[in-house]
């Protein structure tokens, strides 16, 4: 609130003596007030609130000791702590604080009256006050030279606009017409504009009469543009609402001339009819009559009745009810799974289970299965399996590269464009509400500013949750109590733990070498010869020629790469055909290079023994098991040092420094001399040293190949070895047991060395896999060397 007079309240004004400014410009401390979006002008009265402690205080003690204070508006009006450098404006006034008061409200206000203005020069340092002080420059008041007639000229035409600029608050305290030729007229004018903080302080660092008048004629004539615009809108907005009154009216005569025309809503009653036959929740249905009548006030050919209609036509078109019976008995399903997929054991055991459990409780809540294996491996037509096993509705909802949360939950109507979440969207697909849906690719789900998809899913998983999972489009709750979903997942690394928790995992190994071929024969060529129109004479591809494509130009768990490979030779044949040639009656290895080029892929094989130093190790890739080489030299140094080759990761080289200590540690025990590794370089390398290698599987590999160095003995022949080594030499677990093993298979391994604690991992295995391979389980490192290495 401005005051041009003291309130009647009985409050003396109070003179300050200000001589010692105007001695020492320079002040070396003016106390500083800083105020919220008030840029006072000298020679005003100014009530204003004190909402911080800071600026109580200073008001307080100004108006006690007749001290002088600085009023300085902020440039940030939402900071409650600004600083004299960068959060305040460098121009301000000199005022005399005449009253502090409080309100009835409890707020504490107070009554100032501005002097002089001054420019800051930098923040004081001498005060101990809890208030702001700075350095400041006292400005002159500027003079008017009634002798220059452009001075003279401009402030007439100030004295002509100020009487015509109205505003909501009138200005208060304007001079009169005949005295405006002062700077305090102008410093009436400017409080009173209606102008910015910024603005109102490029008037008052203004160092010429001149450049103020001209300043502020500028910001007149935006203020009178302003209020012009203001009326203008005004006058529209009456305009508007006159022709709205208009429309109404138009549109009840168009209702009626509709109603004459086409009779009583024929669309809507249908709309009416068919949600009846839904057998729609009664608070859908409630919703639904609501909205059909909300409907009916709308005109056909506005945006309005397209959006609320499409709205209604999905609340039509989702399953409320309607379920697909199951049909199969258990015997059947088996054979189903059979069936569609060869190997897989415990999988299909798994969900033959589940199946089983679903029979035997239709109306039990099924938990959320995931199944997670390398690309390839078939769990996607595990899912699709499922629901044929089930007889059930079978939807896929891919979520690879998904990362808004939107696509989970929906849009709101309130925005264009607005759709159903893809939950929602495969159930109006599926048209049942027990279907089975599978959610692809899960791991692959992203976050972003537009939420995060992964936390939306928490609801839909969660058996205790989804009875009541609410969609933003449909805006009502929906069941999904009774879909069994189905998850599928490369890795579980990239899961978020809470949605973890909501799954039951299924881990599904990668394929033997004799099961890839079985697949081939059994499901990947025959889908071909449908595909390319091919009899089975004319694809006839032999064992060996299919072995040979798995080892020689395939490198992965799964078949996928099989099958793309099986497709090219189909499609030689097929082209063999269009040439009018037969094609190869039965396709064998030696053919494989004319059909396919040369093998990408060298299967890995052992490379002997006759080298001390040379250790096989067993390590897990996300496309299977590998068999890994560990190379040690030894070399003179004054300087001994141990490097580390081969592109390794941090667990590797931890590993590595892990296994040269326990050697150092236990030389004597091997007979190993301590002074080699004062007189020598150790050099442990991985061959193929593009590729990267991580993990927890080569601390005892490594740790063979350092003592076979310094001893200079062989290791056994055919012998590969997995686990990770701790300081004292103690042997851990490690994981993936099954796909090294496969690979050990391959490459004409006979002996595993690994963790006694991986021994229950071989004896969960069926016998298949670990035919021809002789185990020794150990506990420590040094068994581990006695065990390879001949010594």
């Amino acid at each position: 609130m401005q005051h041009d007079k003291l309130p009647a309240c009985g409050i003396q004004k109070i003179e300050i003596d200000l001589t010692r400014f105007e001695k020492e410009p320079d002040s070396k401390c003016l106390p500083i007030l800083p105020t919220r979006n008030l840029v006072m002008f000298p020679y005003s009265t100014v009530t204003f609130e004190l909402t911080r402690e800071a600026s109580a205080s200073l008001a307080e003690w100004a108006n006690e000791n007749a001290e002088p204070i600085g009023i300085v508006c902020q440039i940030n009006p939402e900071e409650d702590n600004p600083s004299i450098t960068g959060g305040l404006y460098n121009y301000g006034v000199v005022a005399d604080v005449l009253s502090c008061f409080q309100r009835p409200d409890g707020v504490k206000m107070a009554l100032v009256r501005s002097r002089g203005r001054f420019r800051i020069l930098g923040k004081s340092a001498e005060s101990d006050k809890p208030w702001l002080c700075a350095r400041v420059k006292l400005l002159k008041e500027l003079e008017v030279n009634k002798e220059d007639s452009y001075i003279v000229t401009l402030l007439n035409e100030i004295n002509e606009r100020k009487q015509g600029i109205v505003v909501e608050n009138p200005m208060q305290g304007m001079p009169e017409n005949d005295d405006v030729f002062s700077s305090m007229a102008l410093d009436a004018i400017a409080m009173q504009l209606p102008l910015e903080p910024a603005q109102k302080i490029d008037l008052l660092s203004s160092l010429s009469i001149k450049a103020y008048a001209e300043k502020m004629l500028t910001f007149m004539s935006i203020v009178e543009q302003r209020v012009k615009i203001d009326e203008d809108i005004k006058r529209r907005t009456k305009a508007t609402l006159d022709e709205n009154q208009r429309q109404a009216y138009l549109h009840q005569q168009m209702e009626t001339i509709r109603e004459t025309l086409y009779g009583d809503g024929d669309e809507i009653e249908e709309l009416l009819e068919k949600a009846k036959k839904a057998k729609m929740p009664r608070n859908v249905m409630t919703l639904f009559e609501k909205e059909t009548e909300k409907l009916r006030r709308y005109n056909p050919t506005s945006p309005d009745y397209s959006i609320l209609y499409s709205y209604l036509d999905t609340l039509l078109a989702l399953p409320w009810h309607k379920q697909s019976p199951p049909t199969k008995s258990l015997e059947e399903a088996r054979n189903i799974l059979e069936e569609d997929h060869y190997g897989l054991e415990k999988v299909k055991e798994r969900i033959v289970e589940q199946l089983a459990l679903m029979f035997h409780n239709p109306t039990g809540k099924a938990p959320i299965l995931c199944l997670v294996g390398a690309p390839g491996v078939g769990k996607t037509s595990i899912g699709r399996s499922v629901a044929r096993a089930m007889g059930r509705k079978y939807e896929r909802v891919s979520f690879g590269g998904l990362h808004d949360e939107s696509e989970i939950r929906g849009h709101r109507r309130t925005y264009i464009g607005a759709m159903p979440g893809r939950i929602i969207d495969a159930m109006k697909r599926a048209s049942v509400v027990n279907p089975v849906l599978l959610l692809d690719e899960i791991d692959k789900i992203g976050a972003d500013y537009k939420g995060d998809p992964s936390a939306a899913l928490l609801e839909v998983l969660d058996p205790q949750q989804n009875c009541h999972f609410h969609d933003n489009y449909i805006d009502v709750d929906y069941d999904l109590s009774n879909v069994l979903f189905i998850a599928t997942a490369n890795t579980l690394s990239t899961i978020p733990r809470p949605l973890l928790d909501r799954m039951e995992i299924i881990d599904i190994p990668g394929y033997l070498l004799e099961e890839k071929v079985e697949i081939a024969k059994r499901h990947l060529i025959p889908r071909l010869c449908a595909e390319l129109r091919l009899t089975p004479e004319q694809l006839n591809i032999s064992d060996e020629a299919i072995a040979d494509i798995i080892t020689k130009y395939t490198a992965e768990s799964g078949v996928r790469s099989l099958e793309k490979k099986l497709a090219a030779v189909g499609r030689k044949a097929v082209l063999a055909l269009a040439e009018g040639k037969a094609p190869i009656e039965e396709v064998k290895p030696e053919h494989l290079y004319d059909l396919l080029g040369l093998a990408p892929h060298i299967p890995d094989r052992y490379e002997g023994n006759d080298i001390p130093g040379v250790v096989t190790g067993l390590a897990w890739t996300e496309v299977g098991g590998e068999i890994l080489m560990v190379e040690s030299s030894l070399s003179p140094s004054k300087t001994p040092t141990l490097t580390l080759t081969g592109k390794l990761g941090e667990v590797m080289k931890e590993s590595a420094s892990i296994a040269y200590q326990w050697v150092k540690t236990h030389c004597e025990e091997f007979g190993i001399d301590y002074e080699l590794f004062d007189r020598h370089n150790l050099h442990v390398h991985f061959p193929e040293g593009a590729i990267p290698k991580d993990g927890p599987s080569a601390g005892i590999t490594i740790a063979t190949s350092i003592v076979s160095t310094f001893l200079q003995a062989k290791v056994r022949p055919r012998v590969a070895m997995t686990g990770e080594i701790t300081l004292r030499g103690r042997v851990l677990p490690v994981g993936g047991i099954r796909e090294k093993i496969l690979a050990a298979k391959r490459a004409g391994i006979t002996d595993i060395i690994m963790s006694a604690d991986n021994k229950r991992d071989i004896d969960d295995m069926p016998e298949k896999y670990t035919r021809g391979l002789n185990f020794t389980f150990v506990t420590s490192a040094s068994e581990v060397i006695k065990t390879a290495v001949i010594i």
